[in-house]
This record gives structure tokens, sequence and C-alpha cells, in this order.
């Protein structure tokens, strides 16, 4: 693939990186940790030889992943969680090379994004979570909500390396979503 963008494009000024896999039944132990982590550290390795001065690094996550050790993640959601938290902070760790090449890393984190197959993942092991988390938050962001914090992270030159933008709000803690295992 960055073969292809070199030989047409001859660089490449933003590398968005969508951490988002682990649910998914019959798979391997270590498979969220090979998607979340793994791969997204590889894609930053092949693209930076092709980021000019200016580039910049785009890392979707979750709110649960993002906050992992600092409030509740449901009991389904913590292996995916885990390893997304790990890709971040692997990202994160890269942060003074970046910015040694004139390149940026902005992380986009979203709380439960209506629609997805996540959620609805969630939802079956766990009945009445989305319901639980609608009524906490007062609304669950959407792929369009999500997608335009994407695009502004992008864009938005005044973002510093490292900054985190937010989609949908950030209050965990009441006691009908809290897992039963996290007090």
């Amino acid at each position: 693939m960055f073969a292809i963008v070199r030989e047409h494009f001859g660089h490449l000024d933003l590398l968005v990186l969508n951490a988002s896999d682990g649910l998914e039944g019959n798979r391997d132990e270590d498979y969220a940790m090979r998607i979340n982590l793994t791969a997204q550290t590889r894609a930053v390795d092949l693209a930076l030889p092709l980021m000019p001065d200016g580039g910049r690094v785009v890392f979707f996550t979750s709110h649960l992943a993002h906050f992992l050790g600092e409030e509740p993640v449901y009991p389904a959601y913590e292996p995916v969680a885990a390893s997304k938290k790990s890709g971040e902070d692997a990202l994160r760790s890269l942060i003074p090379e970046l910015r040694a090449r004139g390149i940026s890393l902005v992380v986009v984190s979203g709380d439960v994004i209506e629609g997805t197959i996540t959620p609805k993942l969630m939802e079956r092991q766990s009945p009445g979570l989305l319901a639980a988390r609608r009524r906490k938050a007062g609304r669950l962001p959407t792929v369009d909500d999500f997608a335009r914090a994407v695009v502004d992270a992008a864009e938005d030159a005044s973002l510093m390396s490292g900054a985190t933008v937010f989609v949908g709000s950030t209050e965990w803690e009441t006691s009908e979503e809290k897992p039963a295992d996290s007090t």
C-alpha cells in the first residue's frame, strides 16, 4: 500500500489509524493486540518515510480505552480497551520522533458511537447497556459526529501534537452503568 502511495503521489500528508477490533469470537488470544497495537505502530513505521514536514497522524480510539484505569470499563470490552490503550500509549511514545520530523499526532476518542458494531456487540452481552449509556450521556454521538471530529483533527493546525479530541460525553460514573465488578 505504501509503495503505491509513493508511486502515485510521492508523499503522504495524513495517516488516519482506526484501531477497532477485538470483540469478535473465535480469535487468537493476542488478536486484539495485533490489530489495535501492532498494526497501528507498523503502519506509522511504514508511513514515516513518506510523510513530509507538516504531516499528521490521527489515531481513533474509544473513551473506554483512553480512560482505561481511570474509569470503569464494561467487562466484555476490557481486552479491547487494553489493546487500544496500548496502541495509543505506543503512538504517544513516538511523539518526540514525530516532532523531530515535523509530524504531529492527534488522538480522537469517542464515546459509544450510535449505530456502530461495537456497541451492538456489547449490547448483546449486556442488554440495557446502551439505554443506560444514553441516559447518562443525554445522547450518543453518531458516525457523522465522529467523522466531523476526525476531519477537524486532520485539518486543525492549532492542535498540538499529542492533543486529544473528545467526541461525546466523557462522564462515566453512574451506578446503573458501572460494571458490577469494577468497585
